[in-house]
């Protein structure tokens, strides 16, 4: 059974760093394509970013562009998802999904395997 869970977030203040993590059970992690998604109150999913099946990572969301490290745990074969200089408009539920294809979406319709989500909350 492939299930993800989302771990590592919190309440942080701004400026502060973070770094969430998703382990997965039932599937390799080298054959699925992965991503990170959020969704903040009020407003629709968005990408974060994604690491296809190559290791090739990309970033989607203008505003953390240039503030988040998506990377591979390859000793717990997890995927790390760091922000830096953390904001207000970071708070939001961080999911990460995966999906058995070669290269990774933005488009969280393209997933099949989600985790519960992790809330991040930023604030002084």
């Amino acid at each position: 059974q492939i299930q993800l869970v989302e771990s590592g977030g919190g309440l942080v203040q701004p400026g502060q760093s973070l770094k969430l993590s998703c382990t997965k059970s039932g599937f390799v992690l080298d054959y699925y394509a992965v991503a990170w998604f959020r969704q903040a109150p009020g407003k629709g999913r968005e990408a974060v970013g994604c690491m296809s099946r190559n290791h090739g990572v990309e970033y989607f969301a203008t505003s953390v562009k240039g503030r988040a490290t998506i990377s591979r745990d390859t000793i717990n074969d997890s995927l790390l998802l760091h922000i830096y200089n953390l904001n207000p408009e970071d708070t939001a539920v961080y999911y990460c999904a995966a999906s058995a294809m070669q290269y990774c979406s933005e488009y969280g319709a393209e997933y099949t395997y989600w985790g519960q989500g992790t809330q991040v909350t930023v604030s002084s």
